[in-house]
């Protein structure tokens, strides 16, 4: 969706569900569901990521927009280990059943592939962490069902993951009460909305100082 004549981008075909969801009007027979889906399908690439519209931008925040358009029409197919089943492929090729929209473990494995050493997500792989991305990264695997990804690679401790990106939300409180969206800037109430929504979903808002 895209304001006419406009090209189409996941950006705004996110704003445009959100607000049929906010307005009770995802059944309008004016909206076209399964051209949603398809648009939003063709946009992922075979590493999993997706880009914003036909002209092949890749960014996290993307991958956020498209789980969230499908998950608001409840078409996201679940990966494996959120469905009962053994990892593989999320296209698991069960008889009798419609191929899945997306391949929604690729598109985890590649937000996940997003994270820095210092526990924050960047727009691509080894981009710099911002809170902006963050959220999208939390916001995204939440959706997807996949929070416990952010402890893979920890070793012992279950926690140690979603800790590393705890203590990192936390470091961006400023002197003043207020949130920056990565070091060594200013506070700016935007990145309140990015770093408490990413806290809240791992229920770690009391790390910093509300």
């Amino acid at each position: 969706m895209g304001p006419v004549p406009h090209d189409g981008h996941l950006l705004y075909t996110l704003s445009a569900l959100q607000i049929l969801a906010m307005a009770g009007a995802l059944d309008d027979d004016r909206l076209d569901g399964d051209g949603v889906v398809r648009f939003v399908s063709g946009l992922q690439n075979a590493d999993g990521s997706f880009s914003g519209d036909r002209w092949g931008e890749v960014d996290s925040r993307f991958s956020y927009c498209a789980l969230s358009c499908l998950a608001l029409l409840g078409r996201l197919p679940l990966p494996p280990w959120a469905r009962g089943g053994e990892e593989g492929r999320a296209d698991d090729g069960r008889e009798g059943e419609d191929p899945p929209v997306i391949d929604t473990e690729a598109a985890v494995r590649y937000i996940i592939s997003c994270r820095n050493f210092d526990g924050g997500f960047g727009c691509v792989p080894g981009a710099e962490s911002h809170a902006g991305q963050v959220f999208c990264c939390v916001g995204a695997l939440s959706i997807a069902r996949s929070l416990h990804l952010l402890c893979e690679p920890t070793g012992s401790d279950p926690d140690a993951g979603a800790d590393l990106l705890s203590w990192w939300l936390a470091e961006r409180q400023c002197d003043s009460g207020g949130l920056n969206g990565r070091p060594e800037k200013q506070a700016d109430v935007c990145y309140s909305w990015w770093i408490l929504s990413a806290l809240s979903i791992m229920g770690r808002v009391g790390w910093i100082d509300t």
